[in-house]
């Protein structure tokens, strides 16, 4: 027990390049691994299954270029991200553990999370992922951070990928991809497309344009 949660310990290590398992996603690391030395410079893993409200979409219409409201997404993680791609970096406590484990406390074995708005800028989206019959399969996706306050908590930022909710249907659900994405703070995809080609990983998804149908896509819809 070491008696406060380990996401600002986790993100000190990722910064020199040495990401560590979150949650046990022993793939989630192995893919920032990879970002890693794809792009010299750390990574982070964030959820990728938070959606952005419409009203802050069209609070920030200015912002989001010619983005599309499903376009958009919510990249958080309670506290894991290096420092050097935070705004504002506070150290605090993790919201929902303390709620559920130590109401009406001063935070105590809650705290040890590192808090703020993730900086925009370029990102690619990257997993490796093994699967239950002993294959691997990847996606990468390129996008960016919109300069948007995400108004919550934890290390987060409001993320936008063309296609994105076509992608997240098609291929993060369709394929089994875990909640879980490597973050790359840069655009990266064809150093990491052909890493994949050299490690003779066949199934690389990626964002598909909107003419471009995935293969569970009905042309009829």
């Amino acid at each position: 027990q070491f008696g406060f949660v380990p996401c600002y310990v986790n993100s000190r290590f990722a910064m020199r390049g040495i990401p560590i398992s979150c949650e046990t996603d022993i793939y989630g690391a192995l893919s920032e691994y990879i970002i890693t030395l794809a792009t010299n410079l750390p990574a982070t893993l964030l959820d990728i299954n938070n959606t952005v409200p419409k009203d802050m979409y069209e609070e920030n219409v200015e912002k989001v270029k010619n983005y599309k409201l499903n376009d958009l997404f919510m990249g958080f993680h309670c506290g894991n991200t290096p420092i050097c791609y935070i705004k504002n970096a506070e150290m605090k406590y993790q919201l929902i553990m303390h709620r559920l484990l130590e109401p009406n406390k001063d935070p105590d074995i809650s705290r040890g999370t590192l808090e703020g708005t993730i900086i925009p800028g370029d990102i690619t989206l990257f997993r490796l992922q093994g699967t239950a019959d002993c294959k691997l399969k990847s996606y990468i996706a390129q996008g960016e951070v919109l300069d948007i306050n995400p108004k919550s908590f934890g290390g987060i930022g409001i993320f936008a990928v063309k296609e994105m909710a076509r992608f997240y249907r098609h291929i993060l659900i369709t394929k089994k991809f875990p909640h879980h994405t490597g973050i790359a703070f840069k655009h990266v995809g064809k150093v990491l497309f052909e890493a994949m080609k050299m490690l003779r990983i066949n199934d690389v998804a990626f964002n598909q344009p909107s003419n471009l149908l995935y293969r569970s896509e009905n042309p009829f819809a």
